[in-house]
């Protein structure tokens, strides 16, 4: 806050043509794509990567850097990052390389590839860092809220499994908070955080949700059961 008490502002980035390219090349390459398991556009992850790092004071090449980020990994392996080069310049190729754990088919056995993406992180520069957070972060945000509302069986989608995938999120944010922390890694760390916080809060609900719908389901036994008692009240009133 100023003296006056009105907000300092930063110049906004300059967003143009280049910018548009990107979406228009990044919804051409992943059309048809859905998030795992789902019916959702794999685009929207696309345009909230590039909302998150522009709202983490991000410029031009880096929202179109997370616009493309899953373009190499997910949509032809290094003939994309060749195009990304040429179309969009270096800067944002060295960015999208950073951001991509396989360059190719069949992918690597996932644990090694996951160990391979956070030896690359330790060496990463701050913009590389930053896109691939604000991928992360928006990852983590929509399992979250996914596991609030399907529960355990959300770990379905994914390859590392629940134990895989809480280890792998929980190692990104140590390694972001580690070195040059920003906006969106320590929003990482928060989302990581509440993500642990509501699967251990829900480690104990199963048998709890057992015991009470036993409760509430009628079976068989208990409906023979209840008939019984049911007789032996109307034998009781009758011999009175």
């Amino acid at each position: 806050m100023t003296r006056t008490g009105k907000s300092k502002l930063s110049k906004p980035p300059a967003l143009g043509p280049r910018l548009q390219r990107a979406f228009r090349y990044a919804a051409e390459k992943h059309a048809g794509q859905t998030r795992k398991q789902t019916s959702v556009a794999y685009l929207s992850h696309l345009m909230a990567v590039a909302s998150l790092v522009l709202e983490a004071g991000g410029d031009e090449d880096l929202a179109i850097a997370a616009l493309l980020h899953d373009v190499v990994e997910d949509c032809g392996g290094m003939p994309r990052l060749s195009e990304i080069l040429k179309a969009f310049g270096p800067r944002v190729a060295k960015i999208v390389e950073g951001c991509t754990d396989s360059f190719g088919e069949p992918k690597p056995e996932w644990t090694q590839r996951k160990k391979d993406y956070l030896l690359g992180l330790k060496h990463a520069d701050a913009d590389t860092r930053l896109v691939s957070a604000s991928d992360k972060l928006h990852n983590v945000r929509t399992i979250l809220a996914d596991y609030r509302e399907h529960g355990e069986k959300i770990w379905e989608r994914f390859t590392g499994r629940k134990e895989g995938t809480l280890w792998y999120y929980r190692a990104l944010s140590d390694e972001y908070q580690r070195r040059n922390p920003n906006r969106n890694t320590r929003e990482l760390e928060i989302a990581v955080t509440a993500l642990e916080a509501a699967v251990r809060k829900n480690s104990t609900a199963p048998k709890e949700t057992r015991k009470r719908s036993s409760h509430k389901k009628s079976t068989p036994f208990t409906n023979v059961t209840a008939k019984k008692r049911a007789q032996k009240k109307a034998t009781a009133r009758l011999g009175r």
